[in-house]
């Protein structure tokens, strides 16, 4: 009598793993380029989101709101390294169905490096993160090695400062800030800098050729949507952004802390004046690039 043979030789064995390595290495990027689709989504949701609060905030107080705050608190007068601080995205949370955050956790007369302040400016918010963002929630903070004043004195200021991480900045514009924040003056060309909110008649380069708000992710720099805090590294560089080269773009890495970028494959995404929201690739040509940043510089610019 002859015994069927059951199972699998070695060599069978070997077959299936083979096809089965096939078909996995044939499926993974499918799937991640679905799940990356669905992240893209979620981020541009988000920026639309903050560009709908923007105009809302627009339509409450007649113009966007500042960058960010700071004074010298000795004297009154305007500091870009001073307090107490809080940045655009703090100012719009009313509009962002974040109200309990805005009423019960920040004291916004207060500096953000205040005890009282702690649990606000610890706090992620998930509409200010971008999903593909490979970064913790929370980053360190450390004292900076150039600021005017000596914020160090200020009772409860300690470094480093455990801070919420962000993933939109605003769009200071196409200057340097080391270059045009002097004197207690930081005003920048697009449309987000110290103190003073842009209103919508003063975009004179039409609002759907105006970026508003950009993408950074933390692989480049960490920034936060609380904002500026005084004595800082980098402090108002973590609210803001800086076109100088297209983000993503080998040069951008030269200007690191201060521009904008993504882990998107397809580019960056972008908030428009208008409230809408376009991904920029990092081939887009700089001259056009280096228009949209900016609120009232009469460039020509094309289709993007």
């Amino acid at each position: 009598m002859v015994r069927r043979r059951t199972g699998f030789t070695l060599v069978e064995l070997l077959v299936v793993i083979a096809i089965i390595g096939v078909l996995i290495g044939l499926l993974l990027p499918a799937v991640q380029a679905a799940r990356e689709a669905s992240r893209r989504m979620s981020c541009s949701n988000n920026m639309k989101q903050i560009g709908l609060a923007l105009h809302m905030y627009h339509d409450t107080f007649l113009r966007f709101p500042a960058g960010w705050r700071g004074y010298d608190l000795a004297t009154g007068q305007a500091d870009w390294l001073g307090e107490p601080g809080w940045g655009w995205c703090a100012a719009i949370l009313p509009f962002m169905e974040q109200q309990n955050v805005s009423a019960s956790m920040i004291h916004y007369e207060l500096p953000i490096h205040e005890p009282v302040n702690q649990a606000a400016r610890e706090l992620p918010l998930g509409v200010f993160r971008c999903p593909t963002d490979i970064g913790d929630a929370q980053f360190m903070l450390y004292e900076g090695g150039h600021h005017d004043h000596d914020h160090g004195d200020h009772p409860g200021e300690e470094f480093p400062l455990l801070m919420a991480t962000g993933n939109y900045v605003g769009v200071f514009g196409t200057w340097d800030l080391h270059d045009v924040c002097v004197d207690g003056t930081c005003q920048g060309d697009g449309m987000f800098f110290l103190n003073k909110g842009v209103r919508i008649s003063e975009v004179k380069d039409g609002l759907s050729q105006t970026f508003m708000v950009g993408e950074r992710t933390s692989k480049l720099s960490y920034s936060t949507w609380v904002g500026a805090v005084a004595g800082s590294d980098h402090g108002p560089a973590r609210v803001v952004g800086i076109g100088t080269f297209p983000p993503n773009s080998e040069e951008s890495f030269e200007h690191y802390a201060h521009n904008f970028s993504s882990l998107h494959p397809a580019g960056t995404h972008f908030v428009l004046a208008d409230g809408s929201v376009h991904m920029i690739a990092e081939t887009i040509e700089r001259s056009l690039y280096l228009g949209l940043c900016t609120r009232d510089g009469h460039e020509l610019v094309t289709e993007f």
